[in-house]
């Protein structure tokens, strides 16, 4: 049998086709493409940030201030720069809470401190003006309530207390120390 042009022309051309698709087919199928890791880039910035609470009356309840605010969207978190908390509810004393950086919740109603913070807390009726420092600090705004589990020197008209872990309610006024607690006292002349 004698292969002549016209006899290959069809076995040659369906052979084409078949390349062609298998080709077609491996160029177009979707490789599974590695999920990009969410970036996380702020949304927005707030230099010289102020928030300030009121009460259904009108009284002053709080003031957190920072001098930078970012917020980042993956997460919604959001960051402070020298935070500054001045809460000062009614028939309670003062308090003014300072740190290098923090971090607020996602409901803002929780502030985590960082590095140098310093809480004092103003004299009150039946008592004189206390100096708290430590390395993190967890406040419950509504609450009144400050927490730590680092060491926190606590510092009041003579007296010093230094523990590991702590908890200050400003509402009863009840501090506890968790661990390794140390205090000197000097005697009142």
């Amino acid at each position: 049998m004698k292969l002549s042009a016209t006899r290959l022309f069809p076995l040659l051309l369906m052979l084409a086709l078949a390349l062609l698709s298998f080709w077609l087919e491996r160029a177009a199928r979707k490789e599974p493409v590695a999920a990009a890791q969410p970036r996380h880039d702020p949304d927005y910035s707030v230099e010289q940030f102020i928030v300030t609470d009121f009460s259904p009356a009108g009284a002053l309840i709080s003031t957190l201030s920072a001098a930078k605010m970012v917020h980042y969207p993956d997460d919604d978190s959001t960051v402070l720069l020298a935070p500054r908390l001045v809460q000062s509810k009614p028939e309670q004393p003062r308090l003014l809470l300072n740190a290098d950086r923090g971090a607020l919740s996602r409901d803002a109603e929780e502030l985590f401190l960082n590095d140098n913070v310093v809480l004092l807390r103003e004299p009150g009726a039946d008592s004189g003006e206390s100096r708290m420092q430590t390395s993190f600090l967890h406040v419950v705004r509504a609450r009144s309530l400050v927490r730590t589990d680092r060491e926190v020197t606590i510092t009041e008209r003579g007296r010093s207390l230094v523990g590991l872990g702590m908890e200050y309610d400003n509402e009863s006024r009840q501090l506890s120390l968790h661990a390794q607690v140390h205090g000197s006292f000097e005697a009142e002349k």
